[in-house]
């Protein structure tokens, strides 16, 4: 059982992994978050992938800065913030249902009292 839960955790963190790096080029995708997730999937899984992620010149430095401080920086919170507005204001304009808007209005409120108890760093 233990194997299957570390095999688990490796595939998701992963998943995790490639989304965090297409998030890193790809503009109002977050990847930070995503990479946080694989750093945490992979320190109970695969301590080589951990310090691999960690080390790695492009994907590591705004993860250890999480692990270290917590920290989100100001530009950081209001980028995301305006995205979290432009996304619910874009699926509203485009006609979601109202109970995808419901949830997204949810998880964004949820997402943004989060962001704004962070120490800007």
């Amino acid at each position: 059982m233990q194997v299957l839960w570390q095999r688990t955790l490796f595939g998701v963190g992963v998943l995790f992994l490639i989304i965090g790096a297409i998030g890193m080029v790809v503009p109002m995708l977050p990847g930070t978050v995503f990479l946080i997730l694989a750093a945490w999937c992979f320190a109970r899984s695969s301590p080589r992938f951990e310090a691999w992620l960690l080390n790695h010149r492009y994907l590591g430095p705004s993860v250890r800065r999480w692990q270290e401080t917590g920290a989100i920086p100001l530009p950081v919170k209001l980028l995301a913030l305006t995205s979290f507005v432009g996304t619910w204001t874009g699926s509203w304009y485009f006609g979601a249902p109202e109970a995808v808007l419901i949830g997204l209005g949810l998880l964004f409120a949820a997402l943004a009292v989060f962001m704004i108890t962070r120490p800007n760093e």
